[in-house]
């Protein structure tokens, strides 16, 4: 059997293609993804739909009369940037759950969310808000939001559903830091620390896709893209300016491969804990996460939101030799 990546982190800025190759992956065959790419058939996970979540609850508290937890208003940036970690959290436990195979069936798919982006914003060091909220508006908020949480929630438990062997974990998330920052970023900005909450489970078998876009290019394909009804959509949902400025006007990757010790890998260093019997101890864990670039910058992957019958030829050798490029140094250093 031709070997396959494990988990594939699918990391860039907004708008940059991320979601379109998603979407172009999603479309092969098995020959294809497996030959070409080093993949399996994905199975993917993406933690856009918890910050579409997260301002759908700020927008119905505002509308009874309480104070938003997650934003600042409904379109700028965190109250708090420790949510960038709330979010890898729910991605840890979406992992595992899809890892073990393990298929979620509660009563109210929004009090479960509620309860789930509580127990993350603990670990994350941040006060679990949404129990603290008045248990009758919860129940409001809760019942408003119920059709399109159960919905994501069914999607999610058809993912786990799915036979994992021979298959490969695609991990979407996007990260940056404040137009004109110094290197290395501050934490919690940047995919420094983003990538350093992210499970052992994920980073002992993870390799990273970057699509290389300018921070310019992203704001305007990220204008290019937003429709008013599309903020729940992967492909459609266009991020407010402040926060494309404040949050993603510029990222780290460049530099976390200009200061990596091992060529074409990002290094990623931990403090953990260790049991060894009755004793505790520090260690520093290491990884050295392989690397392949996509370089998206002549825009590769926008006709992918075309109806697939209008795809051209020339469009899609264009995009798939990029990947393949991209996926050979990936695997080189993963194989």
């Amino acid at each position: 059997m031709t070997k396959v990546l494990d988990t594939v982190l699918l990391l860039a800025l907004p708008a940059s293609g991320k979601s379109e190759v998603r979407k172009y992956l999603e479309g092969l065959t098995h020959e294809q993804c497996a030959t070409d790419f080093h993949m399996g058939e994905t199975l993917q996970l993406d933690d856009y739909p918890y910050v579409h979540f997260m301002h759908r609850i700020d927008d119905e508290l505002h509308a009874r009369g309480q104070s938003y937890v997650f934003y600042k208003g409904p379109d700028r940036p965190f109250q708090n940037d420790f949510e960038w970690g709330t979010l890898i959290e729910l991605l840890n436990e979406d992992y595992d759950d899809l890892m073990a195979g393990r298929i979620t069936k509660v009563p109210s798919a929004s009090q479960h969310l509620f309860d789930r982006l509580d127990c993350a914003r603990e670990k994350s060091g941040l006060e679990p808000a949404l129990g603290m909220i008045p248990y009758k508006i919860r129940c409001e908020i809760a019942a408003v939001m119920e059709e399109e949480v159960a919905e994501e929630l069914a999607q999610k438990n058809k993912t786990c559903s799915m036979e994992r062997k021979g298959r490969t974990v695609v991990i979407e998330a996007a990260r940056g830091g404040p137009n004109g920052s110094a290197f290395p970023l501050t934490p919690p900005h940047g995919y420094q620390y983003s990538l350093s909450k992210f499970s052992n489970a994920i980073l002992d078998g993870a390799g990273i896709l970057y699509v290389k876009v300018t921070p310019d290019e992203s704001r305007k394909k990220n204008i290019e893209r937003g429709k008013p009804d599309g903020q729940g959509s992967i492909l459609h949902h266009s991020v407010p300016m402040e926060v494309m400025l404040g949050q993603y006007g510029c990222d780290d990757m460049e530099y976390l491969l200009s200061v990596t010790d091992i060529p074409n890998t990002v290094k990623i260093e931990r403090l953990e804990v260790e049991k060894d019997g009755d004793e505790s101890r520090y260690v520093m864990k290491k990884w050295n996460l392989p690397l392949g670039v996509f370089d998206n910058t002549d825009d590769l992957t926008t006709f992918i939101r075309k109806p697939r019958d209008k795809w051209e030829d020339g469009e899609v050798s264009s995009i798939h030799n990029g990947l393949k490029s991209a996926f050979d140094i990936l695997a080189s250093r993963t194989f």
